[in-house]
């Protein structure tokens, strides 16, 4: 892999890099307690109360990534350290997993290779997306991208947001995107309001040949109901990048079903948004210090 050019921006500071993730909260301490800044890639460790009230030189925490659920926020503020995220800059890539994931799903590609490497010539009927409704969750910058590419395919799109804004979309009922649509993407982020959301009844709302996407967040669904749902074939399949517990554990249902594609919540990782991901982290603590607008979160 080329050195990373965002990188050599902090050639001439002082940097303390690890290549793994803190294995513990005591690990995390240890490794910030004297930090004043950390950059914290993809959002991996737990910034919890503790964390924060122990490193008390800490000034500054700069994500690379858009969810911030992995810091206490409040506890920051009361203590004075500013955070700061990296919008938008996985959206591109995100919604192209999203889309892989679709023609995954909708074409049934991992059960169709898996029976022709066993000598089988299956002639499924497969899903054809031209001229369905695509139902998005949320139209931030990955939602709008996946919109974009929806319609590129031939793909009416309706949409549920928070704040609904502009013409991307028809714009409906929470409810009834779970009803109409014939694909459902998830694309709000994780805090106190969207965790659960999405349920048992929503999943009862679904046409039995619909698609569920989830390239957001885990816990914003709960998980059982789309398992059993799943498991019962109550909705024809699932393509999922991100899951309530991460690695996915070793006796996880999801791996029994056939309807069901996984990846690894990879969906935002490419050459291209992990340079400028993490060349906007670094611009954040640069504009940090240097009193310059930062992307903050707190």
């Amino acid at each position: 892999m080329a050195p990373s050019a965002a990188y050599s921006k902090l050639a001439s500071h002082q940097v303390h890099m690890y290549a793994s993730r803190p294995s513990t909260e005591e690990d995390l301490i240890s490794r910030i307690q004297d930090a004043e800044i950390v950059i914290n890639i993809r959002a991996t460790s737990r910034f919890t109360k503790d964390v924060l009230a122990r490193c008390p030189k800490l000034r500054l925490i700069s994500i690379w990534g858009t969810g911030t659920d992995n810091i206490d926020l409040e506890a920051a503020k009361i203590a004075g350290i500013r955070v700061t995220n990296t919008p938008g800059v996985s959206a591109i890539s995100v919604a192209e997993h999203t889309l892989s994931l679709i023609m995954a799903v909708a074409k049934q590609t991992a059960v169709v290779d898996r029976q022709v490497r066993e000598g089988n010539w299956p002639r499924a009927m497969v899903t054809q997306l031209y001229g369905k409704t695509m139902g998005l969750m949320g139209t931030g910058a990955i939602g709008s991208q996946v919109a974009r590419l929806a319609e590129g395919i031939g793909m009416r799109v309706i949409a549920w947001s928070f704040h609904p804004k502009h013409d991307l979309a028809e714009w409906v009922s929470f409810d009834d995107i779970f009803r109409r649509s014939d694909v459902v993407s998830v694309h709000v982020r994780q805090s106190p309001e969207t965790i659960g959301m999405i349920g048992r009844k929503h999943f009862d709302l679904m046409k039995p040949s619909a698609i569920f996407i989830n390239t957001a967040r885990g816990p914003i669904v709960r998980e059982a109901d789309l398992l059993d749902a799943l498991q019962r074939n109550q909705i024809a399949g699932a393509g999922l990048d991100v899951f309530a517990t991460e690695p996915l554990p070793s006796d996880s249902p999801f791996y029994a079903l056939s309807n069901v594609v996984l990846t690894p919540h990879a969906a935002g990782i490419t050459p291209e948004a992990t340079e400028a991901g993490l060349d906007l982290a670094i611009e954040n603590v640069f504009a940090f210090l240097s009193g310059r607008a930062m992307n903050v979160v707190v």
